[in-house]
């Protein structure tokens, strides 16, 4: 498991098996995931699906490139395609319905709601080899499916996005700190740590 890159300019994610892959999120370049895979010494040609959690671009901005240039699926839902600006290869676009777990070569991919400030956002847990793990970014508060869902990994990803008093002190308009503290929208620094979002 890795993390290629993690942060509003983009999120992507490596679980694999050494024979299977996948990626969470495609949301850097095709170039820029391809030089962090080899840095890492990890293969894109074990990839086998793309999982899209939802459709902002930080998350999706290399899926496209990914999938044409090698034939890799991307697994999205209705929702959220029709809501991204993507435009996938006929054949690559793959829905899925949350809740269903969906085999990938000897993984097995389970996909599940959870709140965020998107059409249909849904975070991933990936088994294999007896192993479980969970990729749990953009949440503003966990739900009973997050809660369920880490309580079954061995290991996760786990994302919180920003500083309560800088946040309190900077710029943003009050509408959008509004949005970034809310239910629907990121966890705190202050309750990673604490462990508030697992309440």
């Amino acid at each position: 498991m890795a993390s290629l890159n993690s942060g509003s300019n983009g999120n992507c994610y490596y679980i694999g098996n050494g024979a299977d892959s996948v990626l969470i999120d495609a949301g850097i370049s095709c170039r820029e995931t391809e030089r962090r895979m080899v840095r890492l010494g990890l293969s894109i040609r074990t990839i086998r699906a793309i999982f899209i959690t939802h459709e902002h671009t930080d998350h999706t901005r290399g899926a496209e490139v990914l999938s044409r240039k090698y034939g890799i699926p991307v697994h999205i839902t209705e929702a959220t395609y029709k809501h991204s600006r993507m435009k996938l290869e006929p054949g690559m676009m793959k829905t899925f319905i949350p809740g269903f777990p969906l085999p990938v070569g000897l993984l097995m991919v389970t996909p599940f709601s959870k709140r965020h400030d998107a059409s249909d956002p849904v975070s991933f847990t990936v088994t294999g080899n007896g192993l479980t793990v969970g990729v749990f970014t953009d949440i503003g508060i966990a739900c009973n499916a997050v809660k369920q869902h880490m309580s079954q990994c061995h290991a996760a990803f786990l994302e919180s996005n920003y500083d309560e008093q800088m946040l309190e002190n900077g710029r943003y308009p009050v509408h959008l700190k509004r949005r970034i503290r809310g239910e629907k929208g990121h966890v705190s620094n202050d309750q990673e740590l604490s462990g508030d979002h697992r309440q």
